[in-house]
């Protein structure tokens, strides 16, 4: 059993006059601790007032970035309501619509009528012969000589027709959202509250009664807008109704509208893939659904992929010629190998004349040099990495144990011997290290500077962020871009640990 030997305040003042330097360790300790917990608290507070957080926060459109984060993993069906004058409607949808051809979805009801009514067609023109002039002089007054550019040739006329028109337009979004356009009223509902707009077929929409919350209207007369979160939205017209109705999922992912596989269920593709009849009598079905998934005109499979190895070979490429290139200038640059100050200086300010110049920066100037491609991608990884590489193989080589290449020059080798047996085995697992490293590092960035027109996925990706519509599209392609880094950092690490002689985590 053991006691506790507890010691009064007495004998701590005493240790302490006589060994005074016993505590002021943790006093000063404590004190530093201090300094820095203010410190660090008094700098969080200015950044928050330098910056305005809390005034950017409290400004900020969730709902916009809400709406952006869903159209990553969902897509639009882009129903146009045309108003006319006398109330009657057309209804269009967008070219490629992702319902197909003849879209007809259960969640647009239309109503319906056969009428016979007259129609005024504009009258027919006819253009003026001109007169023939001898020469280029004349003494007819300028316009005199060619008389009216045209001519009516008769009354507009009227034609009698019999038409099919929509009187009736049930549009809805879920069940507690829905657009209903009849008799010049628009009806919307949603969640609970109902707002009715009249519309006059041409340029002006009133509002009957306040806006809801998630109704805008800038200007009197102006467009309305109507926000239904995930769901959708729409702009509501004097003479138009453009609804945005969004679906969950990736719309005609593998096969797109102008496919034969188009609409059926993934039993009947296999069905026809496996034992069907031939659709096109020159190719199998395997290998015509083959084509249709690689040339879909919605997603692009083919041309995405081939961007996404444009950017891994420019990667591998150019951090392979920067090892290569920064190998040997390394040797120069490090005072241990070569002593000499000038040589020395000179491939340093080399290095950091390459390294201090942004990979994106040397992108744009190989932009313009050689013009949009890879080969400008990897020129801008191999100038940038070649600077940091050989910096870091410099200085990896100042900081290897002497004894070894003692040893080695002592028994009577050749300099190049020396360097040989010397050297490069204390340096070279750290070599292919950093290399494996910076490979997998260019391959994100890559993805950067493709979007300058250096080629590669990143082209790709800032040309469907600029549509501002197209965001499945870059969902996509940042999924096969993290899948990519991914795989390329496994490898990358397992290379590095077997390397090192180390176990790969």
């Amino acid at each position: 059993m053991t006691s506790t030997t507890r010691l009064s305040a007495l004998e701590m003042d005493a240790i302490a006059s006589r060994h005074p330097h016993l505590l002021q360790g943790s006093s000063n300790k404590r004190l530093r601790t201090i300094v820095i917990s203010v410190g660090l608290v008094a700098y969080l507070i200015f950044s928050w007032w330098f910056f305005s957080i809390g005034h950017v926060l409290g400004n900020a459109n969730w709902g916009i970035a809400g709406t952006y984060l869903a159209d990553w993993v969902s897509y639009e069906v882009r129903p146009e309501i045309k108003i006319a004058r006398d109330k009657t409607m057309t209804l269009d949808y967008q070219r490629n619509s992702p319902l197909g051809l003849n879209p007809n979805p259960d969640w647009v009801e239309l109503a319906k009528e056969t009428v016979t009514r007259k129609v005024e067609l504009p009258a027919a023109t006819q253009q003026a012969a001109k007169p023939k002039t001898p020469s280029s002089f004349s003494f007819m007054a300028p316009g005199s000589a060619l008389g009216a550019a045209s001519t009516p040739t008769e009354q507009n006329r009227v034609e009698t027709r019999t038409e099919e028109i929509i009187t009736r337009a049930v549009v809805t979004f879920d069940r507690s959202t829905k657009i209903e356009i009849a008799d010049g009223l628009v009806k919307a509902t949603h969640r609970g509250e109902t707002l009715t707009m009249a519309v006059d077929g041409q340029d002006t929409v009133t509002p009957q009664g306040s806006l809801p919350a998630w109704a805008t209207q800038k200007r009197p007369g102006e467009k309305i807008t109507l926000a239904f979160g995930a769901t959708g939205w729409a702009d509501v017209e004097g003479d138009d109704v453009s609804i945005r109705n969004r679906f969950f999922g990736w719309a005609n992912f593998l096969f797109d509208v102008n496919s034969p596989f188009f609409g059926k269920s993934y039993g009947d593709v296999l069905s026809l893939v496996m034992s069907g009849e031939r659709i096109d009598p020159v190719r199998s079905n395997l290998s015509l659904a083959w084509n249709n998934i690689l040339y879909n005109a919605e997603w692009q499979h083919l041309d995405v992929w081939t961007k996404l190895l444009q950017t891994v070979v420019m990667a591998f490429v150019g951090t392979l010629f920067a090892s290569l290139v920064a190998f040997p200038l390394c040797f120069l640059a490090a005072r241990n190998i070569t002593p000499n100050f000038l040589t020395n200086q000179i491939v340093k300010r080399f290095f950091d004349f390459l390294r201090s110049v942004d990979m994106f920066i040397w992108a744009l100037f190989f932009t313009r040099a050689f013009g949009p491609g890879p080969l400008a991608g990897m020129s801008a990884i191999f100038f940038t990495d070649t600077g940091t590489l050989g910096k870091l193989y410099s200085e990896a080589l100042e900081n290897i144990d002497d004894k070894q290449r003692e040893g080695v020059k002592s028994v009577g080798a050749t300099p190049l011997t020396v360097q040989r047996f010397g050297v490069l085995p204390q340096v070279l697992p750290v070599f292919a290290s950093q290399a494996l490293y910076f490979w997998e590092s260019n391959t994100r960035s890559a993805t950067i500077i493709g979007a300058v027109g250096a080629g590669g996925i990143g082209l790709k990706l800032w040309e469907a962020m600029r549509t501002n519509s197209d965001w499945e599209n870059v969902a996509y392609m940042v999924l096969l871009i993290l899948l990519v880094v991914f795989i390329f950092d496994s490898i990358s690490n397992a290379c590095r640990s077997r390397l090192m002689g180390q176990k790969a985590h």
